[in-house]
């Protein structure tokens, strides 16, 4: 299962530089769909959330998986395109 967080998406965004509306058009999803997730928590289904992290990863975002001191992040490959 594909984990994300509404913070975690958030933080990808800042990072990548990336608008909520450059992400919807980059993953061919909707900007209210993301403001919903990323403020109120909402449930998207995990073909969006997948389309999020490919998006996002291809812009040089590494999503990283939380364990048992830290929480989940994100980090940015060297070289990345913005």
């Amino acid at each position: 299962m594909v984990m994300l967080t509404p913070l975690q998406l958030r933080m990808a965004r800042v990072a990548a530089g990336w608008s909520r509306e450059k992400l919807a058009k980059a993953s061919k999803t909707s900007a209210d769909t993301i403001t919903d997730f990323e403020t109120r928590g909402s449930n998207p289904k995990l073909l969006t959330v997948m389309s999020w992290r490919r998006a996002l990863e291809k812009a040089g975002v590494v999503f990283i998986d939380p364990d048992d001191q830290l929480g989940p992040g994100v980090r940015l490959r060297e070289g990345r395109k913005t």
